[in-house]
């Protein structure tokens, strides 16, 4: 359309609608009466000017507006690109605020609640590229070997650089049988690698727990779901109801997070007081404090914690709190460091706004975001191995025939041999669990 030619009334009217918009904006929120100018003091002028929107930006923001609806390729509706602004103004705050249509609010949900359709794994945006935060036990992407860290670059044949987070979520979901392909980009491979997994209906159980040896419990957290809290409770219970509990490995490995108020019920669990947990934001009420009751399921049991850079958000908010406090030992590698705190706030329409509200701090005051949490004893993930000749291979219990004590547990020295090849992190808190149980003994000696 060139400058001479005349344009359609339909248009001349759109465009006025938009600039009369940006114009009418600008003059609620720059304005104020003149007995209000007068009146306002310097600081509450200085908020207000901060407040404004700038009418120029509300001016571009109109003007672009127009003219994808006059001149892009497919004809888009009002709502549409209303909706596409809004998620773009959020998705560009930082990778965990977002904006909830009805299905996506029902996706958080059942999240929650630990029932949902899908292949099983948590994802984030990490410097730009879709990010696997951890895959959830028993899951397709669990029996996959897909591990934290992991790069996704496509969803079937579409690249994710192009997606945001929730439409990537939203690709991934599906009905339980259908297959999603998924290229996968791991650190340390030369070439990317696709995985296809069948969407199952995911029903986790966040707590899972066993004896790795007599006295010695292991207990499996994979997400902090509603009733997490009590389900660790009982695990604790069945454990103890077995025999005296004299070392505990809490297992926090590739746990995602989820809900803030079952990581202080599992913290709780072994802190009799002191803080666990505080939130600090913009407004007062994001500032928000969590201690420990008196009532406690395991105040003295010796503890490790494991952990790796697939423990995030809530998952970092348990390690910190027994870390601060010295009441357990942190073990493994560092957390992924998700350290924000969103709220869901409803809208006038039906749905919903996640959005970044404050940061979460341990009892001695570290922010867990971008940092993540440091354990006490590095040990990385692996396998153990005996070399051929190494001449410790060998023993006893392994020749044919050998005479049997009738008071050994054979089963549960097979256990720990298995525990030790195919975990060896595992293996290692358990290690150190008995060495903390040997060094008051030791001492008392002396």
């Amino acid at each position: 359309m060139t400058a001479s030619q005349p344009r359609s009334p339909r248009l001349i009217v759109r465009h006025f609608l938009a600039m009369g918009m940006a114009l009418v904006i600008g003059a609620l929120t720059l304005s104020l009466p003149a007995h209000a100018q007068q009146s306002a003091q310097p600081s509450t002028q200085a908020q207000a000017d901060n407040d404004a929107l700038p009418v120029e930006d509300v001016q571009t923001f109109a003007e672009v507006f127009e003219r994808i609806k006059r001149t892009y390729v497919d004809e888009v509706d009002d709502t549409t690109l209303m909706r596409n602004a809004i998620r773009g103004m959020l998705g560009e705050l930082d990778p965990h605020s977002a904006y909830l249509d009805k299905d996506a609010f029902e996706a958080l949900r059942e999240n929650t609640e630990g029932e949902f359709s899908g292949v099983g794994i948590e994802v984030g945006m990490q410097d730009g590229q879709l990010t696997i935060i951890a895959p959830i036990d028993d899951t397709p992407a669990a029996r996959a070997d897909l591990q934290a860290q992991d790069r996704i670059l496509r969803i079937d044949d579409t690249p994710t650089e192009s997606l945001s987070l929730q439409e990537a979520v939203d690709m991934m979901r599906g009905d339980e049988g259908e297959e999603i392909r998924l290229t996968i980009m791991r650190e340390g491979e030369d070439a990317p690698r696709d995985v296809t997994l069948t969407r199952e209906t995911i029903q986790t159980e966040s707590v899972k727990h066993e004896l790795l040896a007599p006295g010695y419990g292991y207990l499996r957290i994979s997400q902090f779901q509603n009733r997490t809290g009590e389900q660790a409770r009982d695990a604790i219970d069945e454990m103890r109801d077995e025999g005296e509990l004299k070392g505990l490995v809490l297992d926090l490995r590739n746990n995602p997070g989820g809900v803030l108020d079952s990581a202080v019920d599992v913290a709780d669990l072994f802190l009799d007081s002191g803080l666990i947990v505080y939130t600090e934001g913009r407004l007062p009420d994001s500032d928000m404090r969590f201690s420990a009751s008196t009532q406690t399921s395991a105040p003295d049991v010796p503890m490790v914690v494991l952990i790796n850079g697939g423990s995030a958000s809530a998952a970092e908010i348990v390690a910190g709190a027994l870390q601060d406090q010295q009441r357990a030992v942190l073990m493994g590698t560092e957390s992924f460091g998700k350290g924000s705190v969103q709220q869901v706030l409803p809208l006038n329409n039906g749905d919903g706004l996640k959005l970044t509200t404050a940061l979460y701090y341990t009892p001695d005051g570290r922010s867990i975001q971008a940092q993540g949490i440091e354990p006490d004893v590095d040990v990385v993930r692996g396998r153990l191995e005996v070399a051929e000749g190494s001449g410790i291979n060998i023993r006893e219990a392994d020749l044919e025939n050998h005479l049997r004590n009738i008071n050994g547990d054979t089963e549960r020295s097979e256990r720990e041999a298995s525990l030790a090849e195919s975990d060896y992190q595992l293996g290692e808190a358990l290690n150190l669990l008995r060495a903390l149980n040997v060094l008051p003994r030791a001492q008392s000696s002396d």
